[in-house]
């Protein structure tokens, strides 16, 4: 269910002539008999809406008096938004004429021509208050309160996201609240400019047509307005002719394939940024601990200690929380089953809250083998809203690879990455057209749409891949990642468990040592699949090709590029 609620507006949109007919009251019960909520949010003072709206007690918050105040019908707790005006200024007010004066928990309010009085009364008095015009109302609330800032505290206290959520409005003081929303309505009988900037404008007026979105809200969750939301469509990259390449935020998968070190990592930063800055709540399931000091989430367990699965659901509770759970405390040959246990828990969270909106799963060939298949069971745990990384499409699960609706390829040999994927989804090869890296970084595939590949370079991580600055940089990597210099005959062994320590005996190392290991590609493969730095392994490889260099100027380079990327001591 993409929609967990609907928000309303009162006067002009449920109600008309400030009342509510009977087939309107029965139409917001279907909304709540489907397991959503219903959340009213009003200019109105709280206790004038009671006395018009007796049925006001099907909501589950009102956000009254247009943002300052939150009510909640069934428990009557009344919390206010924002700093209450001080008394003086409503005896201001009426003291300077200003007549219709009405004043609620937070708001004072009066009607047009007296804008003008209110707003020298404002400067005058030095207040931070602010007005907001509705349809020749004049309101008057402290700053920053607004309907979206109100509807946004309901949908917190609820753990709801304003990403499930569609508002419907008709005035002015709408604008705001139907923005913060995933699908913005207006009636019938909205002004110009609100019916402009929706995403759906309603047939029918006032209460009618908010019956008319909530037939299509209960009956299919509506599907008929999804391709109207292209305004929450990520912009994840761009071809080479500069054309905007878009991912629908939801309903879709991603599959993110390439060999180590040809900078997958760095894609799926991108996508994660991408995720943030539109507040789309993410979880990331982490097999190797490569994400451990990820900025922008909550990460829960350690190589000492797996997470309980109650322990990552009470973290995604708050819509707040991008969370990343670190397997390294989980057996490798228990991490399917912890998977397995993952994926019911976050199809449980988003039947009730609507999220995680996207799910990253990391080494899925590990995680979601082809195994999987065995077990129907697993297979009913499936969710959209996936982000699949692996560096061998066709060890994932069939069942799994056919649920991507997007194909993402990185590396130097795309043509065999594709043969790989089409082996396990049974698609038809598609047509793999080369691309000039100044231009693109990868090819992406949208499966669903008969299309071969498009280039695309991907929008560069504003913040790089460092989170495992210290740990590759002066940490211990352990016997199987440290990188051995052994040249030719393999009369040395010396370990470099760092880079800082690699750093140090790439400086001693003699000529034929380091051009050995140059010539077969090892420095850059120890880059991008131990350190588990895609950018700083393509330097490595642009050097490795670079015949023209000598053994002096290749380990100059390396050694320059690790000392700027990561203050290592050379």
């Amino acid at each position: 269910m993409r929609y967990q609620a609907l928000a309303l507006d009162y006067d002009g949109t449920l109600a008309h002539g400030g009342k509510v007919a009977p087939e309107y009251v029965e139409a917001l019960k279907k909304v709540k008999a489907s397991g959503r909520k219903l959340l009213l949010v009003t200019g109105r003072i709280l206790d004038d809406l009671k006395t018009v709206f007796p049925e006001h007690e099907l909501f589950d918050r009102i956000v009254a008096e247009n943002g300052g105040l939150m009510y909640t019908p069934e428990t009557k707790e009344e919390e206010i938004l924002g700093e209450v005006p001080p008394p003086e200024f409503y005896e201001c007010l009426k003291n300077a004429g200003v007549s219709n004066l009405t004043a609620g928990r937070c708001i004072v309010a009066t009607w047009e021509p007296h804008e003008a009085t209110v707003l020298e009364t404002i400067r005058s008095m030095g207040l931070a208050l602010e007005i907001i015009f509705n349809k020749g109302a004049v309101m008057v609330l402290p700053s920053g309160i607004n309907k979206a800032s109100g509807l946004l505290a309901a949908l917190e206290d609820l753990k709801l996201s304003p990403h499930g959520v569609v508002s419907c409005g008709d005035a002015e003081n709408d604008h705001s609240f139907l923005a913060a929303s995933e699908c913005a309505v207006a009636m019938e009988n909205a002004i110009d400019s609100l019916k402009e900037r929706a995403d759906f404008v309603t047939k029918k007026d006032h209460g009618a047509g908010v019956c008319e979105v909530i037939d299509m809200l209960v009956e299919s969750d509506l599907k008929e307005i999804e391709p109207k939301l292209k305004r929450h469509h990520l912009i994840i990259g761009q071809t080479p002719d500069g054309k905007d390449i878009e991912i629908p935020p939801y309903s879709h998968s991603i599959l993110v394939c390439g060999p180590s070190g040809s900078g997958k990592s760095t894609t799926v930063k991108s996508l994660l940024e991408r995720f943030v800055e539109s507040k789309y709540q993410y979880a990331l399931i982490d097999p190797e601990g490569d994400y451990e000091q990820q900025s922008n989430a909550l990460v829960l367990g350690n190589p000492e200690r797996a997470t309980p699965i109650d322990e990552f659901m009470h973290a995604m509770e708050s819509p707040a929380n991008n969370v990343v759970v670190n397997l390294l405390g989980v057996p490798l040959a228990d991490r399917p089953t912890y998977c397995s246990q993952v994926l019911p828990a976050i199809r449980k969270l988003r039947s009730t809250y609507g999220r995680p909106h996207w799910t990253i799963i990391d080494e899925v060939h590990h995680l979601m083998p082809t195994e999987w298949e065995r077990n129907s069971e697993l297979a009913k745990a499936i969710l959209h809203g996936l982000v699949l990384v692996t560096v061998h499409p066709d060890q994932v699960a069939n069942s799994v690879m056919k649920e991507m609706d997007v194909v993402i390829v990185i590396g130097d040999d795309p043509q065999k990455t594709f043969q790989h994927v089409v082996k396990a989804t049974g698609d038809k090869m598609p047509k793999v057209n080369t691309y000039h890296k100044d231009s693109a970084n990868s090819l992406i595939w949208f499966r669903n749409k008969g299309e071969d590949p498009i280039a695309c370079k991907i929008i560069a991580p504003t913040e790089e891949h460092h989170r495992h600055i210290r740990k590759y940089a002066e940490g211990d990597l352990g016997e199987e990642r440290s990188f051995y210099f052994k040249g030719p005959d393999g009369k040395l062994n010396l370990k470099a468990q760092n880079l800082v320590i690699f750093s140090q005996l790439s400086e001693g190392v003699d000529d034929e040592t380091w051009s050995f290991h140059l010539h077969k590609n090892e420095y850059s493969k120890w880059f991008g699949t131990y350190v588990k730095d895609d950018t700083l392994a393509e330097i490595a490889r642009k050097v490795e090709n670079d015949k023209s260099l000598k053994s002096k100027e290749s380990r100059k380079k390396i050694q320059q590029a690790i000392e700027e990327r990561y203050s290592a001591p050379v």
